[in-house]
């Protein structure tokens, strides 16, 4: 029996020339030759202010609680059906997240239950493009302008989605993108800092460069470089930006092997959507998505547990999502909910994640949708 993993890192087939290259130009430390040409390349692609490179997406929300000012007791909105990294970044500053439901159709945070949860208090709203599919960023833009708020783009898995034909990571003050592994593109660990607000531009790099202005001194608009705020080591190493720019290369061809997998699952599911056994993920219109992710919603926590493990008996492997970070213990203990999160609790307890990843055979899909289609029909 052939095994199907959940995930299978691309390879483009240039990481190992772009490593050599980093021992021949004795780089390795970061900010060198394929950080900058990877900055670039975000920077252009996505047509944003600047980019920076950093270890991953949690050091990139770390550095955008930073330059959103979150200090002890500021509050930021988000949902709570994301990874921990997104709330330990605000709770990291002392701040304190406070978690609102999300929609029932994208599953992200539903942008007419943020208005109510502002307080005082209230220094920034965090966005999470879920599965590739973007939030509502009009609506979460006009809130903020109106109460004088940042907004953060946790867009861990929406590199190249767009809404309304502009792309991801431009649709906020400030943006995370994720390079693990699991990511569309990756470089193991990795991330990077969208900034589209150009007054942050210069603070974002004295912050990214350990809280100097050594990136002055760099441009030799400055003699000499010292330490002129806070910071820390957010920058990856040559190492990793060499595997990442071969990525960047590809990113295309990624997305659209996975698109064709997505595409392929939501037409082989749309049987069981119609006898009402599950529900497929929504796309709105006005989005495009990459693929990153497709899920399936079942009728409950017991039927999803059963399904994952008849596929695990096959050889097939499926996991859950995320456990919602308001019923977890750091949650309770650093954080607080507005409002009901039931739409959150329910999705947590049945939602089921397939295979999918460049690369992925046609065959691989339709055994992943028999499999499914057996279980379920039974």
């Amino acid at each position: 029996m052939t095994r199907i993993p959940f995930n299978k890192p691309p390879i483009t087939g240039r990481e190992l020339e772009y490593l050599a290259k980093v021992f021949e130009l004795r780089e390795f430390s970061g900010n060198g030759t394929f950080t900058d040409w990877c900055q670039a390349w975000l920077k252009n692609r996505l047509g944003a202010a600047d980019a920076l490179l950093t270890q991953s997406c949690t050091a990139s929300l770390e550095m955008s609680a930073v330059l959103a000012n979150i200090g002890p007791g500021d509050e930021v909105i988000m949902p709570s059906f994301t990874f921990v990294s997104t709330a330990n970044a605000i709770v990291l500053r002392h701040g304190v997240p406070v978690f609102v439901d999300i929609r029932p159709d994208t599953l992200n945070i539903d942008e007419t239950k943020i208005e109510a949860a502002i307080t005082a208090k209230t220094k920034a709203i965090c966005a999470v493009h879920y599965a590739g599919i973007c939030a509502e960023m009009d609506v979460i833009n006009d809130i903020a302008r109106r109460y004088g708020l940042t907004v953060i783009e946790d867009a861990a898995q929406a590199l190249l989605s767009s809404y309304h034909g502009r792309q991801a990571g431009t649709l906020s003050d400030l943006a995370c993108f994720s390079f693990h592994e699991t990511k569309n593109v990756m470089s193991g660990e990795g991330g990077a800092l969208i900034v589209n607000d150009p007054t942050l531009v210069e603070r974002a790099f004295v912050i990214w460069e350990k809280g100097t202005n050594r990136r002055a001194f760099k441009l030799g608009t400055t003699d000499k470089y010292t330490w002129v705020d806070c910071g820390s080591s957010f920058l990856p190493s040559e190492l990793t930006a060499a595997v990442l720019f071969a990525q960047l290369e590809q990113a295309e061809r990624f997305n659209a092997e996975r698109c064709a997998i997505w595409d392929r699952y939501h037409t082989g599911f749309s049987g069981l959507e119609a006898k009402e056994l599950v529900r497929r993920p929504i796309v709105p219109t006005h989005c495009t998505h990459n693929g990153h992710l497709y899920y399936l919603l079942l009728k409950s926590e017991t039927s999803r547990n059963r399904l994952i493990e008849q596929l695990r008996k096959n050889d097939i492997w499926a996991p859950f999502h995320y456990i919602p970070l308001h019923s977890a213990p750091a949650g309770q203990r650093y954080a607080r909910s507005n409002g009901s999160l039931e739409v959150t609790d329910r999705v947590s307890g049945c939602l089921i994640r397939l295979p999918l990843y460049a690369g992925m055979s046609p065959e691989a899909a339709d055994k992943v949708i028999d499999h499914v289609e057996a279980h379920l029909g039974s």
